[in-house]
């Protein structure tokens, strides 16, 4: 099978979520965790998604992994690189959104790229250069209090030209809604004006999925696109595929199941209150007993065995944004969620090696650590939980046994997320 796509995503659940949208849409796709090694062959597959856990590292570490996967995606034949960013844009004004795409630039030869994380299935939409987080701009959304990436200007184009090298000199532009809805030949007609302009990146408001699908057809010869997963869904058309099942099958599900959380999400703490309040068993890790050495991963274990196969286990460091910001005051933010992160990952490998066969975990974050400690190299892409999020299959030889793994974005999947998520898969 040819490789049509290579995908660099910056986080873990970044890579299912765009994966699930290419799945979706028709296209074959597997999620590859890390760089893989030089002499190794692209699985088979119309897409590859190289998962990365870059989206808070530090610049240059993020600039060489990005640039490395995109070198080993051009070697396997992918004609375009498609770099995943978060549909809330996550980032600070040092990045690394705008590093690593000026990494890719330069790498791929690229004169002009196309940026946009708009996903309006998930109600992020892009607005005269503004994304939108369902009715509210980003600065007024949750986002505005990430306790790693606060975004306070929802002005693309004022976070993207804040994030480029000035020494580099290239300018940021925008595609707006009225050039859009005029179609694709309009785009390529507008890219063209700002190409002359001097203008290298620019930002296209997207209002819907038809939108998306305009961009598409007219970025198709770009040598690198950025956006979030939405563009996805209007790539595989390109190539002559449609949407079908099979592309979306998974070997069937087995095991003991359990959910591991450490966004702290509105969205995500909505479904953990949900998960409570609906009688589901639920043992919270504390970030301060983890600091004072208390045996916190031995005692959540020993909760979950005698529960597991009576029904779904959660196992969260899920909280309010007051309790977070006390927790990080007292231990600061990077300290707070190495604890955490490594507590939860874990408490995952012993959930797997107890007879877990289906796991969700919840938060970029937790969910590449969690990945990472289950030492899961591949994973592939299966149906559709929520918008977004799908569930995934790493079988040998990525895992010794079979797991089912659906990685959530902190932001995404409805209130009854953690419960209707094991129904899918049955």
């Amino acid at each position: 099978m040819t490789l049509k796509l290579g995908c660099i995503a910056d986080d873990f659940t970044g890579g299912t979520d765009l994966a699930n949208n290419l799945v979706r849409a028709g296209m074959r796709t597997v999620q590859v965790i890390g760089v893989p090694d030089a002499a190794s062959p692209a699985p088979s597959a119309d897409a590859v998604v190289v998962a990365l856990k870059s989206r808070t590292a530090p610049v240059a570490e993020a600039v060489a992994q990005s640039v490395a996967a995109a070198r080993w995606l051009r070697a396997q034949g992918a004609a375009q690189i498609y770099f995943k960013v978060c549909s809330t844009f996550d980032s600070t004004p040092q990045g690394n959104i705008g590093p690593v795409a000026e990494a890719l630039m330069d790498e791929l030869g690229a004169d002009f790229v196309v940026i946009t994380p708009a996903f309006p299935e998930n109600g992020r939409t892009v607005f005269k250069g503004h994304l939108f987080v369902g009715d509210l701009l980003l600065s007024d959304s949750s986002m505005r209090h990430h306790p790693l990436t606060p975004m306070t200007d929802a002005s693309l184009v004022r976070v993207m030209q804040a994030q480029l090298d000035p020494t580099r000199g290239r300018r940021v532009g925008l595609i707006d809604y009225r050039c859009v809805a005029q179609g694709a030949a309009a785009i390529v007609q507008r890219i063209d004006a700002l190409l002359a302009e001097g203008v290298a990146l620019a930002v296209v408001d997207a209002l819907n999925d038809d939108d998306l699908r305009q961009l598409a057809r007219a970025s198709a010869d770009l040598p690198l696109v950025v956006a979030g997963s939405g563009l996805a869904i209007g790539i595989p058309a390109l190539h002559g595929l449609a949407g079908n099942a099979q592309a979306a099958q998974l070997p069937p599900a087995g095991g003991a199941r359990a959910v591991v959380s450490g966004s702290c999400s509105a969205a995500t703490n909505a479904q953990v209150a949900a998960f409570m309040a609906a009688g589901g068993a639920a043992f919270a890790v504390d970030p301060l007993q983890l600091a004072a050495g208390r045996p916190v991963v031995e005692q959540a274990m020993a909760w979950a065995r005698p529960l597991l196969g009576r029904g779904p286990v959660l196992v969260h460091a899920t909280a309010e944004p007051a309790a977070v910001r006390e927790v990080q005051e007292r231990l600061g933010a990077d300290k707070a969620g190495a604890l955490v992160e490594h507590a939860l990952s874990r408490i995952a490998v012993g959930l797997a090696e107890a007879g877990v066969g289906q796991l969700i975990v919840a938060g970029g974050e937790t969910s590449g650590a969690c990945v990472q400690a289950l030492g899961i190299t591949h994973l592939r892409i299966g149906p559709q939980i929520d918008p977004g999020v799908p569930w995934c299959h790493a079988g040998a030889p990525a895992r010794p046994t079979a797991l089912h793994l659906a990685l959530k974005s902190g932001n995404f999947g409805g209130t009854d997320f953690f419960t209707r998520a094991f129904e899918v898969l049955s």
